[in-house]
């Protein structure tokens, strides 16, 4: 059986870092068990009519996640079959604490990453961490990654091959 975890993320390539660092531990561990993973935003649909009836989360999609997230979290995913059931992308659009509790129970996550030093910016995105760090039904992990603000690689694909 496959244990859901939920990683935050901004769909920026430096927060494909958490799932590279979270997948690596798991590896050095030799965790047998496969994960399904949800990688998680906030978004603020808004409140205008128009936005909640047209808008659907391909459009959301297309407005907040660059096609180089995708390629990244893909190749990532073929490094480690044996620990990557399926890699889910997903935002919550809810605004209370008990909205994500609900959230997390549906979609049976266990486990929550997140990192500090990324903070979601860009029209409609917000952070969840202060959700996951407040829900009691997960177990959640920082994890300390480092944006270096002088790499060649910056907003590319190849950004996701430096490691760390």
């Amino acid at each position: 059986m496959a244990k859901t975890i939920l990683i935050a993320t901004d769909y920026s390539l430096e927060s494909l870092n958490i799932l590279k660092k979270v997948l690596k531990e798991k590896d050095a561990s030799e965790d047998q068990n496969q994960y399904n993973i949800i990688l998680t935003s906030g978004y603020d649909s808004g409140d205008s009519i128009r936005d909640l009836l047209f808008n659907t989360k391909t459009t959301v999609f297309n407005k907040i996640r660059p096609e180089e997230f995708c390629d990244g979290y893909g190749i990532i995913k073929n490094k480690y079959p044996h620990l990557v059931n399926k890699i889910i992308c997903d935002v919550f659009t809810g605004s209370f604490q008990r909205t994500f509790n609900q959230y997390v129970k549906a979609e049976n996550i266990e486990e929550a990453y997140y990192s500090s030093s990324i903070k979601s910016k860009g029209k409609g995105k917000f952070d969840i961490t202060p959700y996951i760090k407040k829900c009691k039904d997960l177990t959640s992990q920082d994890i300390a990654i480092e944006i270096r603000e002088r790499l060649p690689e910056r907003g590319r694909l190849a950004e996701i091959f430096v490691e760390a």
